[in-house]
Order: C-alpha cells, then sequence, then structure tokens
C-alpha cells in the first residue's frame, strides 16, 4: 500500500477552499481533513500553496495516429502534465477519423501505449452515421459524439477535412441539422453528449473570399456563421432531450444564440477557449502566425462577452482547442499556415490568472475541472478534492510567476498563441493517482469512460 500526504495546502474542495490536509493510499483520497497523522506516509508540505484537482481538457487534438509530426499522445500529455491536466479528451478528426468502434479501440490502444495522464476518446458523427454505429461507440467507451458541420469527409483518406464547394466525388457530405435531428433519438437514448463545431456552411459560403490578411480571415468566418450554427441544432435537438455541446465558442453573436436557445428550452453546454478570453484581433501584430485558428479570435466585444458569460455561470467550462502544427506549417504565408495552436500546458494558468483578475481565483478550478468531469460523466472519480476520488492533485504557488517560453513547451509545436503572457501563480508538481508526473516519464494514463451510458 502506498500513502503521500500533502500537509498545510489551501484545499479546493467542492464545499470551498480551506486549509486541510489531503491523505492519499493506493492512488485514491483518502480522507480531507484540518490534521491527518498518517506515518509512513510520503509528505509534501503544501503551506502557502493551493491544492487544486486535476485540471480536464474536454478538448484537444493528439494528431495521433495520421500526424504526429506535429503532435503525438506522449507529446500531448507531457505538456498537459506539465500544466496541471490530468485528463484529456480527444477530438476524433484523427486520421482514420473515429467513425466506428474498432477504430475507437485502436486508437484507445496507442494512446495507452504513450498516454502520461488519463484519456477520453470523442466519437465522429458523420452524414452516413447509422444508430448502430453510434451504440457500438458508445460501448466501445466513447465520451461523446462530435459533428463538424460544413466539414466533409475523404473516404479514401478516412479523413475531416474543409472542402467548401468541391465536387470531389471522394468527397461525403458534411453532417448537417438534418443528420443532427434524425440521431438525437439515439444519442439521447445513449445519454452522452452531442457536440458541434458551430460554422453554419451557407453563411461560409457567402462570405468565402481569398484570405491573405487577418482581417481577411476575420471576415471569411464572420460571428453569424457561429450563430446561425447555433440556433439551428438546437432547434432541431431541443425535443429530443440531447445534451448539445457548442465547442470553442467565440463570439457574442454565438452566446446570444445560445441564450435564447437555453430560454427557450434547449439543453445546451457551452465550452469557450483562453484565446477568446484574453485576446482580441488586436494582438495579431504582436503574435503573428500562431493566432491563426478556427474559429477566429475576434474583436474586444466579443472578448468581454465571454468573460461576462464565463462570469455569469453561463457558460461553464474552459477548454484549449489544442491544435498544433509543424513550426515549418505555421511559419508559411498567412493563407498558406495551417489553422491551430498548442494551448493544453497554459490551460490552468491561465484560467488561474482570469479568475483572480474577476475577483475569485477559485473560479478556476471549477471552469477547469469539476465543471469539465461532471459533463464528461466522470463525476464519480475526477474533478473534486474529496474522498473516494482519484487523487489527480495540481500544487500550485499563488505568489509564484510564470512566462510564458518557447523553450518550456512540451508540444511538438512551441510557439503558441500565449507565448510571452505572465501568470501570477507557477504549478508546482502535479499528480496523477498519488503519483507525481512532473517527475516520471512513464506511460500510466488511463482510458477513462463516462460512468452512466446507456446500453
Amino acid at each position: 500500500m502506498t500513502e503521500l500526504l500533502i500537509r498545510g495546502g489551501s484545499v479546493h474542495t467542492p464545499e470551498g477552499p480551506r486549509q486541510a490536509d489531503v491523505h492519499v493510499t493506493d492512488g485514491v483520497i483518502a480522507a480531507v481533513e484540518p490534521s491527518i497523522d498518517a506515518p509512513g506516509a510520503n509528505l509534501v508540505e503544501a503551506r502557502g500553496m493551493y491544492v487544486l484537482p486535476g485540471g480536464v481538457d474536454v478538448h484537444v487534438h493528439s494528431r495521433d495516429p495520421g500526424y504526429p509530426e506535429k503532435e503525438d499522445f506522449a507529446s500531448l500529455t507531457t505538456a498537459a502534465a506539465a500544466g496541471g491536466i490530468t485528463v484529456v479528451l480527444d477530438m476524433p478528426n484523427t486520421v482514420p477519423a473515429v467513425d466506428s468502434a474498432g477504430v475507437l479501440e485502436s486508437k484507445a490502444a496507442l494512446a495507452h501505449s504513450k498516454a502520461r495522464v488519463d484519456f477520453g476518446l470523442w466519437a465522429l458523427i458523420r452524414s452516413t452515421s447509422t444508430p448502430e454505429q453510434l451504440e457500438a461507440m458508445a460501448a466501445a467507451g466513447a465520451i461523446g459524439f462530435k459533428a463538424y458541420l460544413a466539414y466533409s469527409f475523404s473516404l479514401s483518406r478516412k479523413q475531416v477535412q474543409y472542402s467548401p464547394g468541391s465536387d470531389d466525388p471522394d468527397l461525403e457530405a458534411p453532417p448537417d441539422y438534418g443528420t443532427l435531428a434524425k440521431l438525437a433519438p439515439v444519442v439521447a437514448r445513449l445519454g452522452l453528449p452531442l457536440a458541434i463545431h458551430a460554422e453554419d456552411p451557407a453563411v461560409l459560403a457567402a462570405f468565402h473570399r481569398p484570405v491573405f490578411t487577418y482581417q481577411d480571415w476575420l471576415a471569411s468566418r464572420p460571428p453569424e456563421a457561429e450563430a446561425a450554427a447555433v440556433s439551428a441544432a438546437a432547434a432541431v435537438m431541443r425535443e429530443s432531450g440531447v445534451q448539445l455541446h457548442v465547442a470553442h465558442l467565440s463570439s457574442a453573436l454565438g452566446l446570444q444564440a445560445a441564450e435564447d436557445a437555453m430560454r427557450a428550452g434547449a439543453s445546451i453546454s457551452l465550452e469557450t477557449c483562453p484565446q477568446f478570453l484574453l485576446l482580441t484581433e488586436q494582438d495579431f501584430d504582436r503574435i503573428g502566425h500562431a493566432m491563426k485558428m478556427l474559429p477566429p479570435i475576434r474583436s474586444a466585444a466579443d472578448r468581454d462577452a465571454l468573460v461576462d458569460g464565463l462570469r455569469r455561470g453561463v457558460i461553464s467550462i474552459v477548454s484549449t482547442d489544442h491544435a498544433p502544427h509543424t513550426d515549418e506549417e505555421k511559419s508559411r504565408p498567412f493563407h498558406e499556415a495551417a489553422s491551430g495552436s498548442p494551448g493544453v500546458q497554459t490551460l490552468y494558468l491561465s484560467c488561474l490568472q482570469l479568475a483572480k483578475n474577476l475577483g475569485d481565483v477559485w473560479l478556476a478550478p471549477r471552469w477547469v475541472s469539476s465543471a469539465p468531469a461532471t459533463f464528461a460523466g466522470l463525476q464519480e472519480s475526477k474533478g473534486s478534492v474529496a474522498p473516494g476520488f482519484d487523487a489527480d492533485l495540481v500544487i500550485v504557488d499563488p505568489k509564484g510567476k510564470t512566462q510564458v517560453a518557447e523553450g518550456d513547451m512540451h508540444s511538438r509545436q512551441r510557439h503558441g498563441v500565449m507565448e510571452g503572457m505572465e501568470f501570477d501563480f507557477a504549478i508546482k508538481d502535479v499528480y496523477l493517482r498519488g503519483e507525481s508526473v512532473m517527475r516520471s516519464t512513464k506511460a500510466r494514463g488511463r482510458m477513462v469512460r463516462p460512468a452512466l451510458v446507456a446500453t
């Protein structure tokens, strides 16, 4: 039996922060009390520190399998561990895309061989997906389903791709609102969330143009596309009982559409990202091509609306859309540069900073850990510092400083949108089931599955 005692920290418990010791036995939290006597336990002094639940990033792109030179599960989860993220939920647009139980199981085996933190896998909804395929992927452990509105599917490459206006016979049409309506009953019965990449293809087609500057980029992906997708998806899903999840919400219009749908009775959860909460289009001259991503970082008014939505609790989850590429791909001319940025390593720190700026630093673990864990069906084992939960713990120095620098990043894409930013916190150690993952290179990650899935 292995034991760990973290003594004297300010612990984020389900009831709120309190000064306490955390006793861990065989990877599980045994007690959280003001004073614990545990002779023989490995002692960690945490006085003056925060003891937080490990983060759960519900939106990452490992690129593995398919493009491991961009990122694989080892580099992804090394970056996650360094940032206090102990669970990553990987999106299904790897190659081959996760559109069947067999592909999901194969990807899980690959991830298990490399992952340094725990992981879950999203499953893909195609325009041709059947109820039987969704049922099989749920049985294989899918965390939920993702539909890429406006994105086609290459039948030969088994790859999700953005190919507007193409008449290539190899390309299967994107899933649309009819797809969502048709599959809603089975998704509702399975009890899993259905996430959308919320950009309406008709709006995108109307605004399609050559893109050579950041302003061209913004004009080609207007917030109306996000708002239209949110409204339409919510309308067709409202009577089904499905939890519709809007990934990487980026605009004030999108937020307004979601709130209108909620008032009309739709069950919607919202996720946004640090880049949309801390940056604006004005940062492009400083950041450069690392800021090219989809959806784009928009105006100060959009940023302020999203921060307010988070403050009010309408947006409950902050994730990253961690989407790295090679440095060569990001350094091409703007119109050729790949879209995406790493972010998993800076998620917790950026949220602690934002929460501090809002006047309550203890909001950050809710956005990054407890709310995402509940959303993913992991609320019985993840997201809380409480007896019976996995000892996934992050020790943070609230008087430390962290400046985001290329040399400290563990993703294969070292230059990200947060580069150069300084946070008023420093992560001192991270534990996965009671063992430090910052001081180990072992692949200890396990696949997580929702606690309650209908069969």
